[in-house]
């Protein structure tokens, strides 16, 4: 008995033994865990802010596409990121509470956006909030160091397409007339569109013939199809025969007023000749999903030189002219193609220099 009772004994303090090394482990992995946890590298958040819808917006559209490729990207390479997309909505008055709101909330290490409205809007939210920083395309500023803009040489892209408008508005094409007058269709008046779109367009136009006028026409917002198809309408009864919109959602008003009443229409900003086969006649293009994907990068492996605005353009493949989609082939003579190619092929090797306005 006594014997057994020792067996016993040595037994429960085995089992006690056993226990507490038991604990220590569970101690210690617990503590590995929480160890590990703290090791983990904290997430970066970053928000697209889109001053509107993006369905159906092609800059927004590739704005999204370009950050979340980026985003994508690092995050396969193993980097903690992520990336939400907020629309602001077509209203402008919006779009700064939306921004404040983002900035606010202290998640997003970095806002991005596109449009030249954005950093006006930014900029008294930057200093309010100090940590904040900002990415815009299509837009510049300067002077803000939480702030950094990559805006297109639009000065060329205006100048291009009103060559182009100007070199049909001129021929003997079905729906050219000798009135020499071309139309533009804008959203809102707004600096880049006053200072330099419409007068670069017009300076294109006149290019191929100085008596060449621009008639020039304000929606109001960004979206009402019905007012686009308004104007365009009015515009074509005025004697233009091409009319390039540069209004979002109003887009789609003047390419169905085209098809209805019959005049040529030169795109803005991405490929639009799928638009309307055999009346879109030009698009001009920029490359905002590529600039936004290698800038969203760039901030990311902090190679970005931050707060200085940048002008991109044709020379370093940022703005184009699109030619080579057959549809562009099929919509224009191949004499009027030449010409204009000659012109593009100008700009792009910097022979001639349209400069920045």
């Amino acid at each position: 008995m006594k014997t057994l009772k020792k067996i016993h004994i040595a037994a429960l303090r085995l089992t006690a033994g056993a226990f507490a090394l038991a604990c220590i482990a569970v101690l210690s992995a617990s503590c590995a865990g929480k160890s590990a946890e703290k090791a983990k590298p904290e997430e970066t958040h970053i928000a697209v802010f889109v001053p509107g819808i993006v369905s159906g917006s092609p800059v927004y559209e590739m704005l999204v596409s370009g950050v979340r490729k980026a985003v994508d990207e690092a995050a396969a390479q193993g980097k903690s990121v992520s990336v939400d997309v907020v629309e602001g909505g077509t209203k402008q008055a919006d779009w700064g509470s939306g921004i404040t709101a983002l900035a606010a909330d202290g998640k997003y290490a970095l806002i991005i956006s596109s449009n030249p409205a954005i950093p006006q809007i930014c900029a008294p939210i930057a200093k309010k909030f100090t940590q904040e920083e900002f990415l815009v395309f299509d837009a510049y500023s300067e002077g803000t160091p939480q702030i950094t803009t990559f805006q297109y040489n639009q000065r060329e892209q205006a100048y291009v397409s009103g060559y182009m408008a100007a070199l049909v508005s001129s021929s003997s094409m079905k729906f050219a007339n000798m009135d020499k007058k071309i139309g533009l269709v804008a959203a809102q008046e707004y600096p880049a569109m006053n200072d330099v779109i419409l007068p670069s367009f017009l300076e294109g136009a006149k290019a191929v013939d100085p008596a060449y006028t621009v008639d020039f026409r304000v929606v109001g917002n960004w979206y009402d199809a019905a007012k686009g198809a308004e104007l365009a309408k009015a515009m074509k009864s005025a004697g233009v025969d091409v009319i390039m919109p540069i209004a979002g959602g109003a887009n789609q008003g003047v390419v169905a007023a085209a098809k209805e009443d019959g005049f040529y229409v030169a795109w803005f900003d991405n490929n639009g000749y799928a638009q309307a086969p055999g009346l879109v006649i030009a698009s001009s293009v920029m490359a905002q999903e590529r600039l936004a994907y290698e800038k969203t990068k760039a901030w990311l492996d902090g190679s970005l030189e931050k707060g200085k605005p940048m002008t991109v353009g044709m020379k370093d493949g940022y703005v184009d002219f699109v030619s080579e989609d057959p549809l562009w082939a099929q919509a224009v003579p191949e004499e009027l193609r030449a010409k204009q190619l000659a012109l593009v092929d100008k700009i792009r090797s910097g022979s001639l220099d349209l400069g920045v306005k």
